[in-house]
């Protein structure tokens, strides 16, 4: 007999289902094909030659421990250096005890769906929202809502209506989800007043902010705005951040800072999941930390993506068509753009394909798969030349399709 496991899948596993910026990455593989798909760091940014020495001094000091089980909560000594880091760089009051490392920020965002959400359960986000969090948390079977942006970050008195919505029929959120600083996929920045204000409402109504903060060092110009975090008094912030954009993604480590009640949750809902993170990784980024190499790569990294980005601005300038919009971000990976509402940017995505350029179209940064008329670039990824091209062979794909007059029809990829 056949295994019908359809039928054996619990009610969760049925509703999964694939990320589309996950199957996009496909795309740069595709020979030819110039990709703004995918939120990657540069391969130039990875400091190759640093990471050698760090595993040689890791081999040279403490191979057999690199090579053991490790805590749940992280390498000890790799705790204590980002403490101090996040005191020194983010104006976080926090000690190692208050720190731990996770495999990758993303994992972080299971952990806080596994320990905070029942279904049913309803959570705040930004919109447009890092689709990662929103896969995260809609596996629990939450429901959403959502708070659109502005350009202080977050529409505040948006905020504030829907709570008092929320509240009169009796729903209580249990957290906000947001990327206040160079945010994935607007690259938005939410004012130092907007961050103190939140604050303030999520004590008001009594939700948690969780703060992902993946891209906070990757500024251009001016200095950053603190975390949210750094004006929590209370325990109310759950903030996360990575080393995929300030060493390398394919070390899969990230960091979680909370409360001890919270941490203590967490930890238990990882130690179910993976026991502990690889910790031949916390060993080498220890090292990475340890020696001094952080700060220099981050400044490296910083002019390498300020060139990238700029030159993604003046080629949209130069070669889209009126009536376009578009974001300025001063840091980060991503520029959001909208175009006139009658262009739907799914239907669009299989004739950019066939120009040999990628994006991600914007509804799947939507709960609700609304915003038809938005899509993400990333600048990040691809080389200068390439960016240009890019976007002129992308400007092209978009001038014909202004000139074309459709109803909407199911976005169905190809080849992806």
């Amino acid at each position: 007999m056949v295994v019908n496991v359809e039928r054996l899948y619990s009610r969760r596993a049925k509703k999964l289902r694939a990320s589309e910026i996950r199957e996009l990455l496909k795309i740069t593989q595709l020979p030819g094909m110039i990709s703004f798909a995918g939120g990657l760091p540069s391969p130039e940014a990875f400091p190759v030659d640093i990471i050698h020495k760090c595993i040689d001094r890791t081999f040279t000091k403490d191979i057999k421990n690199a090579l053991q089980y490790g805590a749940t909560e992280g390498l000890t000594q790799l705790r204590g250096v980002l403490a101090e880091r996040m005191k020194e760089k983010k104006q976080i009051n926090c000690e190692s005890h208050d720190l731990f490392i996770t495999s990758g920020s993303q994992q972080a965002l299971s952990l806080v769906a596994l320990c905070f959400l029942d279904p049913a359960d309803t959570y705040l986000t930004t919109v447009p929202a890092y689709l990662g969090a929103l896969q995260a948390f809609s596996a629990y079977e939450a429901n959403c809502e959502s708070i659109p942006m502005n350009s202080d970050g977050i529409d505040i008195d948006s905020l504030r209506r829907n709570l008092e919505r929320l509240s009169r029929t009796g729903i209580h959120p249990k957290f906000i989800y947001t990327v206040p600083t160079f945010q994935n996929p607007s690259g938005e920045t939410m004012s130092l007043h907007h961050r103190k204000e939140l604050l303030k409402i999520a004590s008001e109504y009594d939700f948690l902010i969780v703060e992902d903060d993946p891209y906070g060092e990757l500024y251009f110009e001016g200095k950053p705005i603190p975390p949210i975090k750094a004006f929590d008094t209370k325990g109310r912030v759950i903030y996360t951040s990575t080393f995929s954009k300030i060493l390398a993604p394919g070390f899969r480590l990230g960091w979680v800072i909370a409360s001890k009640e919270i941490l203590e949750k967490l930890i238990l809902g990882k130690q179910a999941t993976d026991l502990c993170t690889n910790v031949f990784s916390q060993y080498v980024a220890y090292e990475y930390v340890h020696g001094g190499y952080l700060d220099k790569q981050v400044e490296t990294i910083r002019h390498l993506y300020k060139k990238k980005r700029d030159i993604m601005l003046s080629s949209i300038k130069k070669y889209f068509p009126k009536g376009i919009q578009w974001t300025v971000p001063r840091g980060g990976m991503f520029v959001w753009i909208t175009l006139p509402r009658k262009i739907d940017t799914r239907i669009m995505f299989q004739k950019a394909l066939a120009q040999k350029v990628a994006y991600v179209v914007g509804d799947a940064f939507y709960p609700d798969g609304m915003n038809y008329s938005s899509m993400r670039l990333n600048f990040s990824y691809s080389d200068n030349t390439n960016i240009e091209e890019g976007i002129k062979r992308l400007a092209e794909v978009i001038k014909q399709e202004m000139k074309t007059s459709y109803e909407q029809e199911p976005f169905v990829p190809e080849g992806v």
